[in-house]
């Protein structure tokens, strides 16, 4: 079984794992189907397979190249002297002749000093690892893609929760207030206000269900997967600080070992060594040459015009200069020296950049842990207001109004606090991913956090 094939049967092995009765698809499980589903990361395999041979290619520019050459020549020989030479010669000067002359030749050619060709195979080595840093790059952003994916629908799945808790809370308000209405108890003000805020919940459901329903979309064109019934945020889901817990520790880990700055330190590389190439290709060459060939004829040509049976070897050296190319070498230098230029800002433009998301997820993982530790307040807060706020309506000492708004900061708090978990985990992912360091092994912790419940 070839790789592809192994490895999607592996795929829809751990899916059906995944999807058994009684197991809900986990992050894991998402990424798994993506890993063999998504043409992106398919095309980088390929890609990757490509330029796995650019290393190949440059080993052998210093092995021996053999190559095979036959030819076959009609030849038609007349001659109009033939008569005058001697006797003992007219058999081997024929005035006319005709026939078919052939030769087959083997030859070797193995080079011995070739500075240029040394400095080409390092450029395909460079050429080799680029490529494997480029398919490191996408399987890192598979993951990412992955994870807000999934994510991503559980924060639209919680809020549609929220906003259809909210439609329930806000219509049993504007019941209430119709019957203290219709008794003679309320005032028409109170059941236009919750009138209109059920309006404005529904208003924001059917939003949400829009919303969730795309999410789930993105993550089955991702996976191939649905993503129905996927497995939730632990109830006891405590987030915690980055390791190393400083800005700089990991700005200056994304500049040194970002895959996008390996990559662009790579295309530096790869560019010197061009100059190199040009540089040398005014050096002399040395080549070991070794051949061996017969030649035959048929048709009764001359042995003269055309030897038959004859059989040769040939070894020595084979020494070459190059001494003047037009100024095409020379204009190719320069081009070269002016791309490592390029290559060498568009560097410090990735370290840059590198520097810049570091520190952005960083924020992001180190403010979220004390925003998810406030917003859990927050909601504890609002529950209580709620209760002492709906006591006060039932004792005549506060409003419907009153019970509505303090509804609404509840369901507010909890919108906020999905949003924080939400923007918390993917701050993980681009935090590991900004520094280069992100892995399946990032996945299994962040699945840690995911409780598996049944579709």
């Amino acid at each position: 079984m070839n790789k592809p094939v192994l490895m999607k049967a592996l795929a829809a092995a751990a899916f059906a794992l995944h999807a058994a009765p009684g197991f809900a698809l986990d992050l894991m499980g998402a990424y798994t189907q993506a890993v063999a589903h998504d043409p992106t990361i398919a095309a980088a395999q390929q890609a990757l397979a490509a330029g796995r041979e650019k290393a190949v290619q440059g080993r052998s520019l210093l092995l021996p190249q053999v190559q095979l050459s036959s030819s076959a020549t009609y030849l038609r020989d007349s001659s109009s002297s033939s008569s005058n030479l001697p006797p003992q010669l007219q058999d081997v000067v024929k005035p006319n002749a005709s026939g078919t002359m052939h030769e087959v030749a083997i030859e070797l050619k193995q080079p011995i000093v070739s500075a240029r060709s040394r400095a080409e195979k390092k450029q395909l080595e460079q050429q080799t690892a680029l490529a494997e840093l480029q398919y490191r790059d996408a399987q890192q952003e598979l993951m990412q893609r992955v994870a807000q994916a999934y994510f991503n629908v559980l924060l639209a799945d919680e809020s549609l929760r929220v906003v259809q808790a909210e439609k329930a809370a806000v219509s049993l308000q504007r019941d209430r207030a119709q019957a203290r209405f219709d008794v003679g108890r309320g005032r028409i003000t109170d059941l236009q206000e919750a009138q209109a805020r059920l309006d404005a919940v529904l208003t924001r459901e059917v939003q949400a269900q829009s919303t969730l329903a795309l999410r789930r979309s993105q993550l089955e064109a991702l996976t191939g997967a649905q993503a129905d019934g996927l497995a939730a945020l632990h109830p006891a889901f405590a987030p915690s600080a980055p390791q190393p817990d400083d800005a700089l520790s990991w700005q200056e880990e994304a500049a040194q070992g970002a895959t996008r700055v390996l990559a662009k330190q790579t295309e530096v590389s790869i560019a010197a060594f061009e100059i190199d190439k040009y540089k040398l290709a005014a050096r002399p060459t040395l080549d070991l040459v070794a051949s061996t060939g017969y030649k035959g004829q048929s048709g009764g040509l001359s042995e003269l015009s055309s030897p038959d049976g004859k059989r040769s070897s040939v070894i020595g050296l084979q020494f070459n200069v190059p001494l003047f190319a037009g100024g095409a070498i020379v204009s190719k230098e320069r081009e070269s020296i002016a791309k490592r230029g390029q290559a060498e800002q568009e560097l410090a433009a990735a370290r840059r950049d590198a520097r810049l998301q570091a520190q952005d997820a960083y924020l992001s993982v180190k403010t979220g842990v004390s925003r998810i530790g406030s917003l859990e307040q927050s909601v504890r807060s609002a529950q209580t207001a709620l209760e002492a706020t709906t006591l006060g309506r039932d004792v005549g000492t506060r409003t419907e109004l009153d019970v509505l708004d303090a509804q609404q900061r509840l369901y507010t708090a909890q919108l906020d606090l999905a949003q924080a978990r939400n923007d918390y985990l993917i701050g993980r992912i681009k935090l590991a991913a900004s520094a280069g360091a992100l892995a399946e092994s990032d996945l299994h912790s962040l699945n840690g956090f995911l409780a598996a419940r049944s579709p």
